[in-house]
């Protein structure tokens, strides 16, 4: 019977993901709300059916969170289609690194004077906070590559750059701890899990991504081989990316991305722009398969068309990656023990800190006022958080630690589902009103 009650669930949320590209796009809700509600339902606080733990699951957790993350930083990094000498790359740069910088340095300075935590804790826990998300943040990325939106296009860098970006102070704590050997005077995390690790993942990420791209085309237009199945091709290039990453202890966050971003580049560079875009969309929405596979082949179309089958596939998985991840996170919250000081810690962050890093961030930027206070409310905390905080528990962190850091970041992921998702809807719809008025 407990089988049968599971597929009831599960049919009921696929079916409104399905119903949820037209439905909920109108409302001032989102699915990731709908899908925690679900999970605190199923929990011991409702019927029972999940009973999921922090402690007794810290593996499984980590694991199930690593996954929807890297898929999520290869979509985000193929819908990022200006070129990287393009100006916009400036505004998530700052983003990922001055904001990011500053967030964990307040978010650290806030823990340490009101929350009686060890300096190692409050840096984690400004490492595992600061990172935007980018799984829960879909509403408020670039719609497709063609969308060359700024504000769009810094939320969708930032949450790709800074799930990477954020792993050296998360190590930077775990050393303060004597969880992770930083070196005297810290040499070896500066060297290793600083310059070291960032610049091999991305330069990782970059090469396989370029290197499986350009081998796919040449069998596409050369022997018109290697059709179809580019699901696998997806899945395989971030598998890759990852594990030659971490082999080399780079950061495999940022091989993703970097992998994502470099075949949207590989496609530019070889595409003739709107008129492939034209073939490969009357292509997709037509019933004979023959004519996909020509066009998957044909030397002028094919990188737009390998680009856009990839891209295809990772947002359908990333979907339901969210739904897997959110309705467990619901589950998880009957198993919290909850502090007081969350009450005055996310509110804290979300209208004090995340503004004043942004605006400090791209103080003198090209982003206008209005955009800059847009970009400060939608920095969205959600499953890259959740897998920070994992890796750490996993790593040894002590137990009374552990529970103050589960409480504050489940209390700022939830609270910013909720408030985020409440908002985004009218608040995006706003903002392309305006944009629509000044063109």
């Amino acid at each position: 019977m407990e089988f049968a009650w599971w597929s009831v669930i599960v049919g009921l949320l696929l079916i409104l993901m399905a119903l949820s590209g037209t439905v909920l796009s109108r409302l001032p809700l989102s699915t990731a709300m709908l899908y925690l509600v679900v999970g605190m339902a199923v929990s011991p606080w409702g019927v029972d059916l999940l009973k999921a733990d922090v402690v007794t699951h810290k593996v499984l957790l980590e694991r199930l969170t690593e996954i929807v993350v890297l898929i999520s930083l290869f979509t985000a990094g193929l819908k990022l289609s200006p070129g990287l000498r393009d100006r916009r790359w400036l505004l998530p740069l700052r983003l990922a690194v001055v904001s990011m910088v500053i967030t964990v340095l307040l978010i650290a300075g806030v823990a340490y004077l009101f929350l009686g935590l060890p300096l190692g804790a409050c840096i984690l826990l400004g490492g595992i906070l600061a990172p935007t998300d980018p799984v829960l943040a879909s509403d408020v990325q670039v719609s497709a590559p063609g969308d060359r939106d700024r504000v769009r296009f810094a939320l969708t860098g930032e949450g790709g750059l800074n799930d990477g970006t954020a792993f050296p102070f998360v190590m930077l704590g775990l050393g303060l701890l004597g969880l992770h050997e930083i070196g005297d005077w810290g040499w070896r995390w500066v060297l290793v899990d600083g310059l070291w690790a960032t610049l091999s993942g991305l330069t990782v990420g970059a090469v396989l991504g370029l290197a499986v791209g350009r081998l796919v085309l040449f069998l596409r237009r050369e022997h018109k081989e290697a059709v179809g199945l580019d699901d696998f091709l997806a899945l395989g290039l971030i598998a890759l990316s990852y594990g030659v990453a971490l082999m080399v202890h780079g950061y495999g966050f940022l091989a993703v991305f970097a992998a994502g971003v470099a075949l949207r580049h590989l496609e530019q560079s070889q595409s003739p722009g709107e008129s492939s875009d034209r073939a490969v969309e009357k292509a997709s929405a037509h019933p004979d398969k023959d004519v996909a596979d020509a066009i998957a082949v044909d030397p002028q179309h094919a990188p737009a068309f390998m680009t856009k089958a990839v891209l295809g596939f990772n947002e359908q998985v990333e979907r339901i990656g969210e739904l897997a991840v959110v309705v467990t996170i619901g589950a998880l919250l009957w198993s919290v023990t909850w502090h007081s000081a969350a009450w005055w810690f996310v509110p804290v962050l979300l209208f004090l800190i995340r503004p004043v890093a942004v605006g400090l961030g791209l103080a003198h930027s090209t982003a206008s006022s209005g955009q800059r206070w847009l970009i400060g409310w939608f920095g969205i905390r959600g499953i890259g958080s959740l897998y920070y905080l994992m890796y750490a528990i996993n790593h040894g962190l002590a137990p009374d630690i552990a529970e103050k850091l589960t409480a504050l970041t489940l209390s700022v992921v939830v609270a910013s589902i909720f408030l985020h998702g409440v908002s985004v809807t009218p608040m995006m719809a706003a903002y392309e009103r305006a944009r629509g008025r000044r063109r």
